[in-house]
């Protein structure tokens, strides 16, 4: 029987606790009593006693329940942290109500006003991303000795940090302490190297924060490929788990491809890399990079 972690039992405690207690703020807000709200949720008054009393812990169904009927999304309900300043609240209200086609525009605004580095600064940042076996590693150390900058591996840089391999990271503490340890190896890259190329980890785009942060601070290419050629150069890279179940995994590639793709498209530039050698996609890329054809000139070959 396993035994209950103190620390784990606490910080739920914790979370109940707030959750309820925005439940409470949010009722009162709306000028709602205990009991019309569970009408209109359609749950009982005493389980909303509970939940806002921090003793409650129900199903994501009667969240959701709860959420409609104060009239908020239920991740708003939800949300880690304190409330938001009430100027998040009403920007996030007004972005909602925009077209798709004018978000790009509504960002590319804030970012012309509020966006850091500056813009040669972060022209002179490469990031590659991309599913693993795009070539980000191979392509990453030819463009990096190219230009003359250094060449650096994200999650290289998170195993050193840890003093761990990625996958005992994941084993030991989860995906939300690698999802903040990758976030915080990015923040180092950034503040310790003016101009660098770097490769990052074929999931770093699932995280919002994140990704948004590379955005901002790189100049972002996508290396894409075909599934079966990302598949084939995992394999040559000596991982072999791929053929355990070589159908599945095929099926899961192209899953995890698909449901990223909308994610890898946010990069300023992609470039196609199945079927050509790393020489000629080094050329591709020369030619798409933010840098002067008198710098490459120089940079012997």
């Amino acid at each position: 029987m396993t035994t209950p972690n103190p620390g784990h039992i606490r910080d739920t405690d914790a979370y109940l606790h707030r959750l309820g207690e925005r439940v409470r703020t949010l009722r009162n807000q709306r000028g709602m009593s205990r009991k019309v709200l569970a009408q209109h949720a359609k749950v009982s008054e005493r389980y909303l006693a509970q939940l806002e009393t921090g003793k409650g812990n129900g199903s994501i169904v009667l969240l959701r329940r709860i959420s409609r009927a104060i009239g908020l999304p239920v991740t708003q309900l939800v949300t880690e942290g304190g409330d938001p300043p009430l100027d998040l609240v009403l920007l996030t209200q007004f972005l909602e109500r925009l077209r798709p086609d004018a978000l790009s525009d509504a960002r590319a605004l804030l970012l012309e006003h509020f966006g850091e580095p500056q813009e040669d600064l972060r022209r002179g940042r490469i990031a590659l991303i991309g599913l693993r076996g795009g070539g980000k590693s191979t392509l990453g150390r030819l463009l990096a000795a190219r230009l003359d900058v250094p060449f650096i591996e994200l999650d290289r840089e998170i195993e050193r940090r840890a003093g761990a391999r990625l996958n005992e990271i994941f084993d030991m503490f989860g995906q939300e302490t690698f999802r903040r340890a990758e976030r915080e190896a990015l923040e180092e890259v950034l503040n310790q190297h003016r101009h660098f190329v770097l490769a990052t980890g074929g999931s770093i785009v699932t995280e919002p924060g994140t990704l948004e942060l590379l955005l901002t601070s790189c100049f972002t290419v996508w290396l894409r490929a075909e599934p079966g050629e990302h598949m084939k150069r995992v394999m040559e890279q000596g991982d072999m788990r791929p053929m355990a179940n070589s159908a599945r995994a095929m099926e899961d590639l192209v899953a995890i491809l698909r449901s990223r793709e909308p994610l890898y498209a946010k990069a300023e530039v992609a470039l196609v890399t199945s079927g050509k050698s790393p020489e000629q996609n080094l050329a591709e890329l020369l030619r798409i990079v933010p840098v002067s054809d008198s710098r490459i000139a120089r940079i012997p070959a």
